[in-house]
């Protein structure tokens, strides 16, 4: 008995390692319309808040490091390179190839699942004036931005309450290598409670029990010749 233990203790063990890696590999899973919730005021001309509603109304940690670059894996001739995350031939397509050439370890859904995770961060960090959070997700300029309205809303003595209800959808619409930055642009459909309070308590926007419906679209990039392997928001705009 206690050399079967002894295989299977040691089964287990390789398992988890192998598991270990292969999380490592990606980068990351984790996993109604009303007024703006978040003032437009509060940022520089052309920023804008995070998880505020696009023109339609109506999810570091920063984005978890990649490991070693994975084994080339044998791809099928019949199938797409890139699945269903983009048809052959196609300018999304023609991206992933350009990232995946000088990052090997590019892969659209384990992007998907880190940006995702990162998203709704950054929103909730957003809402609690979290500076620390933020300076780790974001480019320079947008933080700067970002710092700039949260300043502003202390001064005037508000606080916001954000709660995430889901995120509906969440899909790359757009990707590129700018010389040595991979740029990725995801568009997000999420749903939000969110309220903004004055010194006194008082709701002066949004509303504590309301579901908001979010649209954002995003852009993420990296240098892919950096040994840091984080990717930071470097735009945000509102969705169609």
């Amino acid at each position: 008995m206690t050399n079967v233990f002894d295989i299977y203790t040691i089964i287990f063990l390789a398992l988890a390692v192998f598991i270990f890696f292969r999380l490592r590999s990606v980068l990351g899973t984790k996993t109604g319309s009303e007024q703006d919730p978040f003032r437009p005021r509060d940022l520089p001309p052309g920023a804008r808040p995070p998880g505020a509603p696009g023109p339609q109304g109506g999810e570091v940690i920063p984005l978890p490091n990649r490991g070693p670059a994975p084994a080339p894996v044998a791809l099928d001739p019949a199938e797409p390179r890139w699945g269903t995350f983009a048809a052959p031939g196609t300018p999304l397509a023609h991206g992933f190839d350009g990232i995946a050439s000088r990052d090997p370890s590019f892969e659209p859904g384990g992007f998907i699942g880190g940006a995702k995770a990162a998203y709704e961060m950054i929103v909730l960090a957003f809402a609690a004036g979290d500076r620390r959070m933020l300076r780790d997700l974001l480019a320079k300029d947008v933080f700067d931005g970002f710092e700039a309205a949260i300043r502003e809303r202390e001064t005037r003595g508000e606080q916001v309450e954000t709660r995430f209800v889901g995120i509906e959808r969440a899909e790359i619409v757009d990707a590129q290598m700018r010389a040595d930055q991979a740029q990725v642009t995801m568009k997000f459909v999420s749903q939000l409670v969110t309220a903004t309070r004055d010194r006194s308590g008082t709701v002066v926007e949004g509303s504590p029990d309301k579901v908001v419906d979010v649209t954002d679209v995003w852009t993420f990039a990296r240098n892919v010749t950096d040994r840091d392997p984080n990717w930071r928001l470097i735009a945000t705009e509102a969705g169609g």
